[in-house]
């Protein structure tokens, strides 16, 4: 059997997630790492894996199947989502909610143009939750959807606030309001604000000298991460930030109360809920299920971008159409 040659672009938590995660799944081999890093200063999680300058990428079109992108939502993939579609099949985690619309049409055209199919913000929310929403409420027309994240480390997030002038480090957690995900169990049909389902606590390591009060004002008004939600800021050392914010738990819930009958008297909850120990792992499960979802429809003859929603079950799985039927229908 020919395996499935991926690449992997960045090499942060999730990336190194994916490495590992590929080593479960025998229909794949990873091929190389790719970093805007110098390459000789990767040490992989494993033995004898290759690293290259990202620059490389173009020169190895033959050698890759699928390149999994694992850099960060807020500038890293924006930019290489579609740079990649012109050369490779691509999966990635893109994860602002607000900028998918704008973000697929761009890979789509470029996808569309190389005749590569790239599928985008296949994490777990969006991903593995957008399934479910719209699972949910096709099946429910009549009812309310909420989603509730955390608590958990957000990656994305922290990302986001590393990337602000001054900050050394940064760890975020998303803590859901634990009132409003009671509402919706009582069958309660809530019409919540973004501030009244969630809040924000970020915990900031700041670089010498630099100035607090501007970095805690930058955060809690970065549009599509903090400014529509209560945001705590705490700055802490270094050797704290290692000591307790080091794992990288996370996980949500998505609910749906709808209502069936000739008076729709009859009332129906749907839940679907994640609780993860590694968000980075997980997430990177994601990216290569879809990663060999994305190389069969190519053997299809399919191109251009696709979400989550877009894709059969069927395509995730290393088994065959007839081992899911025997054993999973």
């Amino acid at each position: 059997m020919n395996k499935i040659r991926i690449g992997i672009v960045g090499y942060g938590n999730l990336g190194k997630s994916v490495e590992l995660g590929l080593k479960q799944n025998n229909d794949m081999e990873l091929v190389g790492v790719f970093t805007r890093r110098e390459p000789s200063s990767i040490k992989t999680v494993s033995e004898g894996v290759a690293t290259y300058h990202i620059d490389e990428a173009k020169n190895m079109l033959e050698q890759i199947d699928v390149m999994i992108l694992c850099g960060g939502s807020m500038s890293d993939i924006p930019v290489q989502g579609p740079q990649f579609a012109r050369m490779f099949h691509t999966v990635d985690a893109f994860d602002t909610h607000a900028k998918i619309p704008e973000y697929f049409d761009e890979v789509n055209r470029n996808a569309l143009e190389s005749g590569k199919v790239c599928v985008v913000a296949s994490g777990w929310d969006p991903g593995m939750f957008s399934i479910n929403r719209l699972y949910a409420e096709a099946i429910l027309p009549v009812g309310n959807t909420y989603t509730f994240w955390g608590k958990g480390v957000s990656q994305g997030h922290s990302d986001a606030i590393r990337r602000v002038e001054g900050v050394l480090d940064a760890k975020q957690y998303t803590i859901p309001v634990e009132s409003a995900i009671e509402a919706v169990k009582r069958g309660e049909t809530p019409e919540f604000t973004t501030r009244e389902k969630h809040r924000r606590v970020c915990y900031v390591v700041a670089k010498d000298g630099a100035d607090k009060a501007r970095i805690e004002q930058e955060i809690k008004t970065m549009p599509n991460y903090f400014a529509d939600y209560d945001t705590e800021v705490h700055f802490i050392s270094e050797q704290e930030l290692k000591e307790k914010h080091s794992g990288l738990p996370h996980g949500g819930l998505v609910i749906r109360y709808g209502k069936t009958g000739i008076n729709e008297e009859n009332s129906h909850t749907i839940e679907y809920q994640l609780n993860l120990d590694s968000n980075p792992d997980f997430t990177a499960n994601v990216l290569i299920a879809y990663a060999r979802a994305a190389y069969r429809l190519h053997k299809e003859g399919v191109s251009g971008a696709k979400t989550v929603v877009d894709i059969a079950p069927a395509y995730l799985s290393s088994k065959s159409a007839e081992e899911i039927r025997r054993s999973l229908i």
